[in-house]
């Protein structure tokens, strides 16, 4: 149902409830502040974009999301795909690149892939997410130890080796604020939980920095002055080939921006006992991400952290996200100049803070106790995220997992031939004390798809004996698909032409309107599907004794 929660929340609205969403936007709002400017210089862009960022789709992603609670913004999930953008396409290409992922995520709600969304493997997502925080790290060790040196090399490897040679061009008073800033962080939550630690870390650290004239590099000193205003909507201008060229990383970010805001859409759900509408989530990010750019903004997506400090103050509907983004924009109108004073090394604290809490590293040393084909495709997704690219990690992540999913079910189904004394479910059957000689009776157990063909085909090439009637009993096969329906197709032709019949039995719903809808009737012929073992018997001991009447079931 593409309905907004607004729509639907304020129907029931009252006074209370609005103190509280407005109590919980305005602490939101004031813990987005750093982490919209951290997340921006991390990305390559200048602070002002992070903010712009938070304001417009953090606005839009409340008014128009499926969520009761979502907080949107920029997220360290984006840091990594969007430093690259930048780097290869510059600013006008990271625009171009977010409006094709809004696209993209419109199209996704529409088509009501939300819950297709969630099927992505816990693997893959623990092993990016460890990822993107090791690089996100990585990223700030140069303002973090405010180390002396020029460009910083963007590869992970080349980068620490670039950190280990100048490792002796440390700045004391950069440490000295880092220190600082991360021991407020930790200690603070001890004092007060209303405020939030990183905003009173941003202005005791900025406080200190510049009243002891500490030489720290700042915000203004690296990227200028702030614009507070409110920047004009602009449209990029790249050529096609360029456009091409960014299919992979737009697709990048519609994922991520919508496996990320789902997440939290389920995490917040639990947190209030209530039910996302997924779809219209998907739908709302992808809004944002198209008016995002254009207001100079980068990729944005649901905030888990921002998400989950919003309902533990008190928020319950979107008019505490909206209230959110309407404290970011008049604390930026208002104070964003005074961002321009802003330690470096605070931010690269604060993002410090973010990366530990963002690698889950519990979670990924449990990964590791998992079987290997899981611990396989945790790895490599984890190792291809901080030595390769984000796009190809994800990619190579979910083709893996996928053969490794098909591997398993291949190996859950089981083609065998059924004896007169073999026990399972049915050990006392009296069919099976009548099996005709010359007619052997294989069952299927399990979905019989692509990945069990080859199963099916080895089991049936061991048969030592030439049967004259063979009966295929499906009971347990949930699933058919058009390559299980082939080998079957197979099966009858080589059998055929060694003049046995093939008979089937069993046959649930699926597999049968699979087999009735498809051209394999054709080869199958008439006369060969029944709806019991016993009844395909009946028609065996016929096929044996021609002088008999048949009479057909099915």
């Amino acid at each position: 149902m593409l309905v907004p929660k607004l729509v639907t929340t304020l129907q029931t609205y009252d006074r209370r409830q609005f103190l509280a969403d407005l109590t919980a936007g305005v602490i939101v709002g004031i813990v987005a502040i750093p982490l919209a400017i951290a997340f921006a210089i991390a990305s390559g862009v200048t602070p002002g974009r992070g903010l712009w960022t938070a304001i417009v789709a953090g606005f839009i992603i409340s008014a128009l999301g499926g969520s009761r609670v979502q907080i949107g913004g920029p997220t360290g999930a984006f840091v990594v795909i969007v430093y690259g953008i930048v780097q290869k396409y510059g600013i006008d290409g990271l625009t171009v690149a977010t409006l094709m992922a809004g696209v993209l995520l419109i199209v996704m709600g529409v088509a009501k892939l939300g819950s297709a969304i969630k099927f992505v493997p816990h693997p893959v997502i623990t092993g990016f997410t460890s990822g993107i925080a090791v690089i996100i790290f990585s990223s700030e060790v140069k303002d973090l130890f405010g180390l002396r040196m020029g460009a910083v090399p963007a590869a992970f490897l080349p980068k620490w080796a670039a950190f280990a040679s100048h490792a002796g061009a440390f700045t004391p008073a950069a440490i000295l604020v880092s220190a600082l800033t991360l021991a407020i962080i930790l200690v603070w939550p001890r004092v007060n939980h209303r405020i939030p630690g990183p905003f009173v870390a941003l202005i005791v650290a900025t406080v200190v920095a510049h009243a002891a004239h500490l030489d720290v590099e700042t915000i203004g000193s690296h990227f200028g002055p702030l614009n507070p205003s409110l920047p004009h909507p602009q449209v990029p201008h790249l050529s096609l080939a360029q456009v091409t060229g960014l299919v992979a990383p737009a697709f990048t970010i519609a994922m991520l921006a919508a496996i990320e805001s789902l997440l939290s859409a389920v995490v917040s759900d639990g947190m209030i006992g209530g039910r996302h509408r997924s779809n219209m989530e998907l739908v709302a990010q992808g809004v944002a991400n198209i008016a995002s750019p254009l207001f100079g903004g980068i990729p944005a997506t649901g905030a888990i952290a921002r998400t989950a400090t919003n309902v533990k103050n008190g928020g319950r509907t979107p008019i505490a996200g909206i209230t959110h983004a309407m404290t970011l924009l008049l604390i930026t109108l208002f104070f964003g100049r005074y961002a321009a004073s802003i330690p470096l090394a605070t931010l690269a604290a604060i993002l410090a803070i973010v990366a530990y809490n963002m690698s889950e590293w519990r979670t990924f040393l449990a990964e590791l106790r998992s079987p290997k084909s899981d611990v396989a495709v945790l790895l490599t997704t984890f190792g291809l995220t901080v030595l390769v690219d984000l796009t190809v990690a994800i990619a190579v992540g979910m083709v893996l997992a996928a053969f490794l999913f098909i591997r398993r079910m291949a190996v859950v189904t089981n083609v065998g031939l059924v004896g007169v004394d073999d026990e399972d479910d049915e050990p006392l059957a009296p069919w099976r004390r009548s099996i005709p000689r010359g007619v052997l009776v294989f069952e299927i157990d399990g979905p019989f798809f692509f990945g069990a063909v080859e199963t099916f085909k080895e089991t049936l090439g061991q048969i030592s004996e030439r049967p004259r009637v063979l009966i295929i009993r499906m009971r347990h096969v949930g699933a058919l698909d058009s390559t299980g329906m082939h080998a079957l197709k197979d099966v009858v032709r080589r059998l055929r032409r060694n003049g046995a019949a093939v008979l089937f039995a069993d046959l649930r719903e699926q597999p049968l309107a699979a087999i009735m809808g498809s051209s394999v009737m054709d080869e199958l012929g008439p006369n060969v599907l029944f709806e019991s073992i016993e009844d395909a018997l009946d028609a065996a001991r016929a096929l044996l004794a021609p002088e008999r009447p048949l009479t057909y079931i099915g």
